[in-house]
């Protein structure tokens, strides 16, 4: 081969090699998507003004809760070198009480429907 047909060999398989780089994050895209939709087959659908809804319940229960009651939090002391009495540990102990809350101002957004159970009793 001489060097002219050498450099139109390079500049045509670059060509290809880019094209199929292009094909390559198109197809990459298009699967991200289809296992985006994949996971959100089941999920609910719901509207802008619904998930606001769901934010300011989840912040007024948040708001609600009393964060400055002292019986939330495990505390631990300990005497420092200088004899002066510091807080080692700090730790919020009531997680469950604020989840419940939270959850119980969410509900009340929703109505609850009925699952339906199916048997496989009598289907051999």
């Amino acid at each position: 081969m001489t060097k002219e047909q050498l450099e139109v060999n390079i500049a045509a398989l670059e060509l290809l090699v880019n094209e199929t780089a292009d094909k390559s994050k198109d197809f990459t895209a298009q699967l991200e998507q289809a296992k985006k939709d994949l996971a959100d087959v089941n999920k609910p659908v719901l509207t802008g003004s619904q998930l606001d809804n769901i934010y300011e319940a989840v912040e007024y229960a948040v708001g609600d809760f009393d964060f400055s009651d002292d019986s939330n939090y495990d505390k631990e002391f300990e005497l420092d070198y200088d004899g002066r009495v510091q807080l080692s540990n700090f730790d919020f102990t009531n997680q469950q009480e604020l989840v419940e809350m939270i959850v119980e101002k969410v509900h009340k957004l929703f109505v609850e429907a009925e699952e339906l159970v199916t048997s496989s009793f009598g289907n051999d």
